[in-house]
């Protein structure tokens, strides 16, 4: 069994009390104030329980291996990105939330000190907000070296071209800056080294968000997902992360740890929909016993459960392995939690829809919310697919 440090326990403590007391009843308050005006404008309820989080030291929580952050590890950050993902507003408060997480790690790691300076201070203080510029419209992004956007050095900047979508955080007018992934060499050989990554300010000259993009229908407002066109946008060269064709390499050093916190918050996210469906089937009666007395409903308690603790000891095993040997060497563990982790989830949540009855696809519940959050992760970061690949490549390869 994994052990989490004394740090980690104390964390989970005041965490818990946090969301008890702060977030949980909020939450649709929050909703009702996004929903009252212009949605692309950030909440007053969150920017105030943000300072209450600062506060409270319950901010930057992530970031292993740097002065930055909590000195948690990997391992240490999942029971409390668990605990997060059970609010979908819940991640922002502590500065917890996706893309910023990613891209602050990726400034961390890979960022000049000038870079560090002008956009990780500002984000790790929750001053600004950012976005990553990858999948794009008009190919198949799920292979990423069919990216067509173009990065190309003229002088001491690089001109930017291209169409890009889901470009997540885009919407929000506090996204100052953009981590923007094109290819610099197109004609290298190596295709896993045509690409690079650049930091790109939001207020440059020929960027355009075109649109916002629904998920099911829901807007994921003030955040929002966007479709944003790149024309000839100039760029200073010091703005190249890590060098030309070390773009992937960049992307799949961000993409591990992100991919395993979207699987811890979707622990959380799916052990909410659990305690709805036991309490909702509890409190109905159908053909003249409650509802979770049906050997059906049962039946399908039993393997929610079953189903989140081992994908939650999945997780924490993927964790472990990428403190203890590094993201590289367990990319076969991280792989196989980002196609088991939304699975489970949308199956636990399609029950927990289905014992709801009609509520269940209402906005009463949020569990029509929730399924779109883990449907969506099917595809983000990589889909199921090409993670199945990926695990059956490596596991044939031990056969070399």
């Amino acid at each position: 069994m994994f052990k989490f440090s004394n740090k980690s326990n104390e964390l989970q403590d005041q965490l818990k009390s946090f969301m008890d007391d702060h977030i949980y009843p909020n939450e649709i308050n929050i909703e009702n104030e996004i929903n009252s005006g212009d949605i692309w404008q950030p909440s007053e309820i969150i920017e105030g329980l943000k300072q209450k989080a600062k506060e409270s030291k319950l901010w930057n929580l992530f970031l292993p291996e740097s002065d930055k952050g909590a000195g948690l590890t990997n391992l240490d950050y999942a029971p409390l990105c668990e605990i997060m993902g059970r609010s979908p507003y819940a991640p922002e408060i502590f500065n917890c939330s996706a893309p910023d997480t990613g891209n602050m790690e990726v400034l961390e790691r890979y960022g000049s000190q000038e870079l560090k300076e002008k956009w990780l201070t500002p984000l790790l203080n929750g001053e600004i907000r950012s976005g990553f510029a990858m999948t794009e419209p008009d190919v198949a992004s799920s292979d990423a070296t069919n990216i067509e956007s173009s990065i190309v050095k003229e002088g001491s900047d690089y001109i930017i071209n291209g169409k890009k979508w889901w470009t997540s955080g885009a919407m929000d007018p506090r996204c100052k800056v953009l981590i923007f992934m094109g290819k610099t060499d197109p004609n290298n050989s190596d295709k896993h080294k045509q690409q690079s990554q650049i930091v790109v300010p939001m207020d440059s000259k020929g960027i355009t968000v075109e649109r916002y993009l629904p998920v099911f229908g829901y807007t994921d407002a003030p955040h929002g997902h966007a479709q944003v066109t790149f024309n000839d946008v100039r760029v200073p060269s010091t703005n190249l992360l890590l060098g030309e064709g070390r773009g992937f390499e960049i992307a799949q050093g961000r993409l591990g740890p992100g991919r395993i916190h979207h699987c811890m918050r979707l622990i959380g996210l799916t052990e909410v929909a659990l305690e709805k469906m036991c309490k909702r089937t509890k409190s109905r009666v159908a053909f003249g016993k409650p509802v979770s007395s049906q050997t059906v409903t049962q039946e399908r308690i039993a393997e929610a459960r079953i189903s989140i603790d081992q994908v939650r000891l999945q997780v924490l095993n993927a964790a472990n392995k990428m403190d203890l040997v590094g993201n590289k060497e367990a990319r076969m563990e991280i792989a196989m939690i980002k196609v088991s982790a939304p699975n489970v989830a949308c199956k636990v949540i399609d029950w927990a829809i289905q014992a709801h009855g009609g509520g269940g696809v209402s906005n009463d519940f949020g569990l029509a919310q929730a399924y779109s959050q883990a449907r969506y992760l099917r595809l983000a970061d990589g889909p199921d697919e090409v993670h199945r690949n990926q695990i059956a490549k490596l596991e044939l390869r031990k056969y070399n």
